[in-house]
């Protein structure tokens, strides 16, 4: 197969890949800036990314907005060619700061998920900065279409569907995920097409459908290109990679997992998760709840009366390797992940292999 440029507006990436935005601390500017230098589209995730920063316990809106900040503007030192973008979950009470952050910081694109980003395009207004939510359905991709449009008279820069084999917060109810097989992403991605076009028609422009939930190689790949889609979103693989944010303890956790240590949890997010099994996630599902949570109210859905625990201090936990408390989200694959290796590497890996379907 030949090699298709990932378009995006004015944006053109040479590797159809977008890495998928991984929370907390999992894509800072390391791994995006590696992933950008190799011609895919490097992306930063706006969940918590301040969380290392001396004031982060006495004002976290605002060490948040400063860490992010600080990883866009690194990443582009570090990447000054490549395209990054950053993932700002719908979800979190400040999404519309953080969003003004990245565009006054000329971030390349903006990949929405967790809820419906309906007011994005007023955000980004007059700027360089693409917008892309991510959905789960052709329906979703209508709606949101439909509202931009009327609303904004604005398409979307692209659209990123995740099917039911991603990690991290999943768009489909627990009965929908145990029938994986009615939810194919390919299936996904024809449904996107099908409903975006009356809008691609109407503005004379194409949107492109990134596709992601357990893309692994490039057979994968392949198989979504030839589908239509214009790219895909991987995260998983790039989890072990050397230029990955994330703790050593985090990344040996995705070279050691199995198969069946993959589990669908209920997030205090209101969505359900894939992450890989260990102590912690078995302790808090037997109601053993750990002891002095302090909520500051980041999520839009979280009641911290009900909450079995803080998923931002178990992922922050997760991310330095302290896995006894907190847990790490993986694709359905993740089990297939068996040794570290550099971005440039695992990118060379799957073009080559995509090159050969």
């Amino acid at each position: 197969m030949i090699i298709p440029e990932l378009k995006i507006g004015h944006l053109t990436a040479k590797v159809p890949i977008v890495q998928g935005g991984m929370g907390v601390g999992i894509s800072l500017s390391s791994l995006a800036a590696a992933v950008a230098n190799c011609g895919a589209i490097g992306v930063i995730s706006g969940i918590e990314p301040g969380f290392t920063l001396e004031h982060y316990s006495k004002n976290k809106f605002q060490a948040n907005i400063d860490g992010l900040i600080h990883h866009i503007r690194r990443a582009r030192e570090l990447a000054p060619q490549g395209i990054i973008g950053v993932n700002i979950m719908t979800a979190i009470n400040n999404f519309d700061d953080m969003v003004k952050a990245a565009v006054k910081e000329k971030i390349d694109v903006i990949f929405a998920g967790a809820g419906l980003p309906m007011k994005l395009p007023e955000l980004v207004k007059d700027s360089m900065t693409k917008i892309a939510p991510i959905v789960s359905s052709g329906k979703v991709a209508q709606l949101i279409c439909k509202q931009w449009d009327r609303k904004h008279s604005y398409l979307p820069d692209a659209i990123v569907v995740e099917g039911p084999e991603a990690g991290g917060h999943l768009g489909f109810s627990v009965e929908e995920l145990e029938r994986i097989e009615d939810f194919s992403l390919k299936r996904l991605v024809q449904e996107v097409l099908e409903a975006i076009k009356p809008f691609e028609e109407k503005y004379d422009r194409k949107i492109p459908v990134i596709a992601g939930g357990g893309v692994y190689d490039g057979a994968d790949i392949a198989a979504l290109l030839e589908a239509g889609a214009s790219g895909v979103q991987m995260s998983t693989r790039f989890v072990a990679t050397y230029e990955c944010d994330a703790s050593p303890e985090f990344k040996q956790a995705y070279i050691d997992a199995k198969e069946e240590d993959v589990m669908i949890i209920k997030s205090p997010v209101g969505m359900p998760g894939r992450a890989i099994r260990n102590t912690f996630l078995e302790k808090v599902y037997k109601n053993e709840k750990p002891k002095g949570i302090k909520c500051i109210n980041c999520l839009k859905p979280c009641n911290p009366a009900e909450t079995l625990y803080c998923i931002a201090d178990a992922l922050i936990n997760a991310q330095k390797g302290n896995l006894d408390m907190g847990f790490a989200f993986a694709g359905a694959k993740v089990h297939r992940v068996d040794r570290l290796m550099s971005v440039k590497e695992l990118i060379n890996e799957l073009m080559e292999d995509l090159k050969k379907q």
